[in-house]
């Protein structure tokens, strides 16, 4: 599966973000390809799911097809689960 890791310049925070859905990925045992790109780009990306701030993630709503995560610390790795655990339930349905 595919993710972004989304931030106003795709730089800098989503870097962050995007090491620590690595680092959950890896520690969870689910294959996954991790992003990082910046606002404008992440409105017509092809990906399964896009996490970003709460902020972004308004300004993505209504613009993007595929599901949007908000992460408050991206540093902060049992957040980071459990929003990633939030989307694997949401793809599997459950």
């Amino acid at each position: 599966m595919k993710i972004f890791a989304v931030c106003g310049f795709g730089c800098g925070s989503s870097m962050i973000l995007k090491m620590s859905l690595d680092r959950v990925c890896k520690q969870m045992g689910v294959a996954c390809e991790v992003e990082t790109t910046d606002i404008n780009s992440a409105r017509g990306a092809q990906c399964d799911a896009i996490f970003t701030s709460a902020e972004l993630a308004g300004e993505l709503k209504g613009s993007c097809t595929v599901p949007i995560y908000s992460v408050k610390k991206y540093m902060d790795l049992a957040e980071v689960k459990e929003v990633f655990e939030k989307f694997l339930s949401d793809i599997k349905g459950v």
